[in-house]
């Protein structure tokens, strides 16, 4: 189902105060509501090969499957709809992808990056991630992370060690423990919610929340809100005058009305005598 007219969409990427060049890559199909965030790891050009494979395929794969089928049907053995298992698919190919070109090409050996995907579809959103790039979702007042680290410190946090204020504040935060590329296989987390009118979803790769604590994040957000186009470059300002020590990415998308899927015959029928 085309999304036209039901979302709105701001992308910036920065190559921040530090570093040298960029290594993440964004991109998107409005069309589909389908949007990435990948950032690369691996220094000099190996780091944006990586993360421009992984936006690339996911965006290629994703969208021919979209167009392919009407994605209304649910998967048996694992429960999750149709759409998430393309996008998850999809990060999975993109791995062995990296994988084989480090192998093969001596330039870009030990290359990797991680990525945070979601789709839209059916008034809920498909998310997939691997490492540490988030997706965060603006409710109201409440402003959540909805994704969960693949980190030294998020494993820490998980045992009890740190608490998630004191893991904000913590200098080790880059350590991350799951990244595409680097094995030849690799264990994509997936997660379905409900996407409602007025939502708006952030992705960003690590060098947002690196240096912009989330209430900051928030209330950003929350004062731009007329612009997301606005909120999206006071984001990367504010990263950059915290001190910009990373490549910074943001995606902003807000929902502007619902979006049911249509529904086909044999659907129809379920709901009818359901």
């Amino acid at each position: 189902m085309p999304l036209r007219g039901k979302l709105a969409c701001a992308q910036f990427t920065d190559t921040g105060r530090v570093r040298d060049h960029n290594e993440d890559a964004i991109g998107s199909n409005a069309e589909i509501g389908l949007f990435v965030v990948a950032d690369g790891m691996g220094g000099y050009s190996a780091g944006e090969v990586a993360s421009g494979i992984a936006v690339k395929t996911v965006i290629d794969l994703v969208t021919e499957a979209c167009q392919r089928e009407t994605r209304e049907a649910v998967d048996a053995p694992t429960g999750l709809m149709r759409q998430t298992i393309v996008l998850r698919d999809a990060i999975m190919r993109a791995n062995k992808i990296i994988y084989n070109t480090s192998q093969t090409q001596s330039e870009c050996e030990g290359m990797g990056t991680t990525i945070v995907a979601c789709l839209f579809w059916d008034n809920r959103i498909s998310i997939a991630h691997v490492g540490d790039s988030r997706l965060y979702r603006l409710r109201g007042d409440a402003f959540t992370q909805v994704t969960s680290d693949h980190s030294l410190l998020q494993e820490l946090v998980d045992r009890g060690f740190y608490s998630q204020e004191e893991a904000q504040r913590s200098t080790n935060r880059n350590y991350v423990t799951r990244a595409l590329g680097v094995e030849a296989s690799v264990e994509v987390q997936v997660a379905e919610a409900d996407a409602a009118k007025g939502d708006v979803f952030l992705l960003c790769s690590d060098g947002l929340p690196d240096m912009v604590e989330d209430d900051d994040i928030q209330l950003t957000i929350n004062t731009f809100s007329a612009s997301l186009d606005m909120a999206g470059k006071q984001l990367v300002q504010l990263g950059n005058d915290n001190g910009g020590k990373d490549n910074i990415s943001v995606v902003l998308v807000r929902l502007l009305d619902e979006f049911p899927a249509r529904s086909g015959l044999l659907t129809r029928i379920r709901r009818l005598f359901g």
